[in-house]
């Protein structure tokens, strides 16, 4: 360890009031901002969509779908693809109209903006959490030694976790019955007028063992479950890394790799999972077996950048001084590779839904692209999480350097809010969607309280695993 101890590997990191101010700040804005959007919504600003630009919209979808139903065969096939067509534009029309279902009646309130919004950074930000462990234990599974000197800055990113989950937990009791249109027990009701045979067919997936259209007690029973799961493993490892610190030795190494593995394991399970429950039961009739994927690769880059991002910030102010453009390099292509995967995915649940062309499917896409509202939020999402990260982390020498590594990972956390906000509006709020002051606002005010959680706690304890095994492997990392 001779080279090792050249550095002081009992730093702690301060956070300090300068940098306590600048967060603040950052928060205050984003308070401010959230008040105007949810004054303008109240008082019937220009900040949301309209009721009858919603009836429209809904109109086209289910127009768009009958055409693909008017084409899509021939002879006996064609009356079959077109009765399956006309099912699903009316499974369309109808979950449209759920979104909608206030919109075109004066009913609209401004409070479900307000919940959508609770919802997308509530599920947003607790999976930059998670993914701050999940990475922390992909390094003990692999007997990776390069990061040894970040792996505090991965976990500090899962003190969010206990909070994400009472903010979540209170969301869904509050707002449930806005954010999800299969809580509304007539769905379920054979004799009534809005029963959906298609949603009672997964009603038990929500409510199993109780009556369908009760209480969704196996779904909630799902979430804090895995919010408990992660927390448990959270802890663990944490405790695990501290008493390392302590005592030294090897055993808690091999201690931490086990207990990665199968945190691997069961995250691997539950981060999907919760994916299909907390984003695509929204669009309750749509359905995709990449979804689970798609929502971890979302959730994985922007949790890179995060790790990223604050690593950088450290280096910049003094610490993790064995931190070099080599472990930045290591950093800087995971998040090439796997906005490259993530793309990847979007592609291929887009380019599958298009050419199969099946309606319960391709009206999910349809009622964001054929959108005013949400169709130029395709093409932005394509051009933060792509593109720009594409081009810009191309060569070799910008996965080196601090400037082009700020500019794409801060790109990239933007760019995957806005893959959420896709995920989740359109099937909340249908046209009184969009970005505005209060979208903005509440970005901003959850991403300043993360930050104070994140660094508040990485200045509890040692920046610097300094009995980890592998720290000197890490310090003579090149490549």
């Amino acid at each position: 360890m001779a080279h090792v101890t050249n550095f002081n590997l009992d730093q702690k990191f301060e956070f300090t009031a300068g940098l306590k101010k600048s967060v603040l700040t950052i928060g205050v804005i984003g308070a401010v901002l959230l008040i105007i959007g949810v004054l303008t919504a109240m008082f019937g600003g220009g900040d949301h969509g309209h009721g009858e630009a919603a009836g429209h919209q809904t109109e086209h979808v289910e127009a768009t779908v009958d055409h693909h139903a008017e084409e899509a065969g021939h002879g006996e096939e064609e009356h079959q693809i077109e009765a399956g067509h006309s099912e699903a534009a009316h499974a369309g029309g109808e979950h449209s109209e759920a979104g909608h279902e206030d919109s075109g009646h004066g009913g609209y309130h401004w409070s479900k903006r307000f919940f959508a919004n609770l919802w997308i950074n509530n599920v947003y930000f607790a999976g930059i959490a998670i993914i701050g462990v999940f990475f922390f234990a992909i390094q003990y599974a692999a007997q990776a030694g390069w990061a040894t000197p970040i792996l505090r800055v991965m976990l500090s990113f899962g003190n969010w976790l206990p909070f994400a989950a009472i903010l979540m937990i209170v969301t869904y009791f509050i707002a449930g019955h806005d954010l999800f249109h299969w809580t509304h027990a007539s769905l379920f009701d054979p004799n009534s007028p809005d029963y959906d045979h298609i949603i009672d067919g997964k009603g038990g997936f929500f409510y199993w063992p109780f009556a369908k259209g009760s209480f969704p007690i196996f779904w909630v029973v799902r979430m804090v479950l895995f919010f408990g799961i992660w927390i448990f493993f959270f802890n663990k490892l944490k405790n695990l890394s501290l008493q390392e610190d302590i005592k030294g030795g090897n055993s808690y190494w091999f201690t931490m790799r086990k207990w990665s593995a199968i945190f691997l394991v069961v995250f691997a399970v539950s981060s999907s999972i919760s994916a299909w429950d907390w984003v695509m039961s929204i669009d309750t009739h749509w359905f995709s077996t990449l979804f689970g994927w798609y929502v971890f690769a979302s959730w994985f880059v922007a949790g890179l950048s995060a790790i990223t991002l604050v690593t950088i910030l450290l280096k910049e102010k003094g610490y993790l001084e064995m931190i070099n453009e080599n472990h930045l390099h290591d950093l800087g292509k995971f998040i090439f590779g796997f906005s490259i995967f993530w793309t990847y995915l979007w592609f291929s649940q887009f380019l599958l839904i298009y050419y199969a062309n099946i309606p319960e499917e391709s009206v999910y896409f349809l009622e964001r692209l054929a959108s005013d509202i949400y169709g130029p939020f395709i093409f932005v999402n394509i051009i933060l999480n792509f593109v720009l990260p594409f081009l810009l982390l191309m060569t070799r020498d910008s996965k080196r350097h601090t400037i082009f590594l700020k500019v794409v990972c801060t790109t990239i956390i933007l760019g995957h809010w806005v893959d959420f906000f896709l995920m989740v509006q359109p099937g909340t709020l249908g046209h009184n969607g969009g970005i505005g002051f209060m979208e903005i606002g509440m970005l901003l005010l959850y991403a300043s309280v993360v930050i104070m959680v994140v660094f508040n706690n990485l200045g509890k304890k040692n920046l610097i695993p300094k009995n980890h095994p592998m720290l000197e492997e890490s310090y003579h990392h090149h490549i």
